[in-house]
């Protein structure tokens, strides 16, 4: 996992409390900040997000290239955050509706892979949940602002280099490790 930037963690970034701001703000080493004015705790928790694995009748991954920074251009799985009160499995039906204009038919949880996500000078933690999935066509597939373009990949074509993420690199490496156990994982 790349390391983020030490400016953009939480405890470089937050200097106020969000409820009282008071410059008694501090954070502790069980990733929460404590305001010694108020009382206020304010704990860094993960957020959720989902990836789709979705393969066409020949056998080959879709990819995504990302039209936005974090990692503009580079290659990702479908997916996205998921919204307050959205179950995962919803989020994901979601995103791949927004992004794609896919139906999800089928999805079977895989795995899930921490991650940091840096974004207008934060870092964010997140944790990614990967789904195998089916969709009813690819006839009515496009993308919208967030996808520069999307691609069909074999398996043994993916170069892990161009997958932006980390936690994206090391879900795509245990999907063609499932499939193919003599996979070199990365």
């Amino acid at each position: 996992m790349k390391d983020p930037s030490k400016s953009t963690l939480p405890e470089n970034v937050f200097r106020f409390c969000p409820k009282c701001a008071s410059e008694r703000f501090h954070f502790h080493k069980d990733k929460s900040f404590l305001c010694e004015q108020c009382g206020f705790v304010f704990f860094i928790n993960a957020a959720a997000a989902v990836a789709a694995l979705i393969e066409d009748s020949h056998g080959r991954l879709l990819l995504t290239r990302r039209a936005k920074e974090p990692m503009k251009g580079k290659l990702d799985l479908p997916g996205g955050f998921v919204d307050t009160g959205e179950s995962a499995e919803y989020a994901l039906e979601r995103e791949l509706k927004e992004e794609l204009n896919l139906v999800v038919s089928e999805k079977t949880f895989f795995t899930s892979q921490p991650n940091t996500y840096e974004y207008a000078g934060l870092t964010y933690f997140t944790l990614d949940l990967a789904f195998v999935c089916k969709v009813s066509s690819f006839d009515a597939m496009k993308s919208d602002e967030e996808i520069d373009s999307f691609e069909f990949v074999l398996p043994g074509e993916i170069d892990l280099d161009e997958i932006g993420l980390a936690s994206i690199r090391k879900i795509i490496s245990l999907y063609l490790a499932s499939k193919n156990p003599g996979f070199n994982k990365q």
